[in-house]
């Protein structure tokens, strides 16, 4: 079983939803890069549950650099972290633990690591593990920042309430909705956070659960990143992404959108500004051949439903293999797409470290 990512960055999880500790090992990143742990209890804070329509189950996250960082600098040696799992409620998976919940790993858990996998929780493929990424990925985050180079995601889409699309053309005003919404709690450019909030509510109301869309941008990363053919930017980022459990869906640009258009309205034009070579519009979210052509870098995912829903399903006991039904105990959120808005950000970030380091080596780290 393989759980790492990356070629020249690598980053690698460890860990199970109710076990002592996760964590993560990043590695290959160059030494002198600073480190704050507030920047990364930061980070992690805005992955933390809060409020009704969120699961009651509040880790406080308290985590343990143990290599690879001294004197607040990265040494260029593997960055390993560890998070304590402090809140735990393993009971409340025992007497269902053979009942495969619908839309969950648990079938295929138990069939691949025959009948020996930790099942509290969710155990290897619980969400919880997406806390080393953001982590980590403040880490990769902040080193981007000091390049000039912003990431953030937004909610783009939670039921029928859609907010503003990220600039994808100017990247002034990127960078200031980036800056905005990194500031925020629920990640939204326009004031729809209160109808997001009621939507989410009235599905937990009705024991259901929902989902929709993030949007994710990155600004003022040069021109050539990426590989062609299979190592691809868009290919590395899809990978990344889809890597993300409650992820099933990535478009870059406009995407599906493309299916109804033509060339002439899709195509995006060149032009000269100032010396600066652009494109008039981001058609195809600032990557072509494979590559980062200069213009924001604008891609959409589809978080589906949480699976963990409060209402009667059927499924199969896998002890039995008789169908019955189940309701699935525990704490869950009716909707992950706020908390999911982080970890987009530390993934892309750690594929952009990643993509970087391949393309200009340790040096772009290093620019003043």
């Amino acid at each position: 079983m393989r759980n790492s990512i990356g070629e020249y960055i690598t980053l690698t999880l460890f860990g199970e939803s109710h076990g002592e500790a996760i964590g993560a090992v990043l590695d290959g990143m160059p030494c002198g890069i600073e480190v704050s742990e507030s920047y990364i209890a930061e980070a992690l804070s805005r992955r933390r549950p809060s409020g009704s329509g969120e699961t009651s189950r509040v880790e406080a996250d308290n985590f343990k650099l143990v290599s690879g960082v001294f004197n607040g600098f990265t040494t260029g040696e593997p960055i390993s972290i560890f998070i304590e799992n402090s809140n735990k409620r393993s009971g409340d998976y025992q007497a269902t633990h053979l009942l495969a919940r619908p839309s969950h790993a648990d079938y295929v858990s138990h069939i691949v690591h025959k009948g020996f996998e930790d099942w509290r929780g969710g155990g290897h493929f619980s969400g919880r593990l997406t806390a080393p990424i953001v982590a980590l990925g403040a880490i990769c985050l902040k080193a981007l920042e000091n390049t000039g180079i912003r990431i953030g995601t937004h909610i783009l889409e939670c039921g029928s309430v859609r907010d503003t699309a990220f600039e994808s053309v100017d990247s002034n005003i990127l960078d200031r909705q980036i800056l905005e919404i990194s500031g925020k709690h629920f990640p939204v450019i326009d004031p729809v956070e209160e109808q997001m909030c009621a939507a989410i509510d009235k599905v937990r109301c009705n024991q259901d659960s929902i989902g929709g869309i993030i949007q994710t941008a990155v600004s003022n990363l040069p021109v050539g990143v990426g590989e062609p053919w299979f190592s691809s930017l868009e290919g590395q980022l899809a990978n990344a992404m889809l890597s993300i459990g409650g992820i099933k869906g990535i478009e870059f640009g406009l995407g599906f959108g493309f299916a109804k258009a033509t060339g002439r309205s899709a195509n995006d034009s060149f032009y000269n500004d100032s010396g600066r070579v652009k494109t008039r519009t981001n058609n195809n979210g600032g990557i072509n051949g494979g590559y980062s052509n200069g213009m924001p870098v604008v891609f959409n995912c589809a978080v589906k439903p949480t699976p963990s829903i409060a209402a009667e399903q059927r499924t199969v006991d896998m002890a039995t293999g008789e169908n019955t039904t189940i309701k699935v105990t525990g704490r869950h959120d009716p909707a992950i797409i706020r908390r999911i808005c982080p970890v987009a950000t530390a993934m892309t970030a750690i594929v952009i470290c990643d993509a970087l380091k391949g393309a200009f080596s340790n040096s772009i780290f290093t620019k003043q």
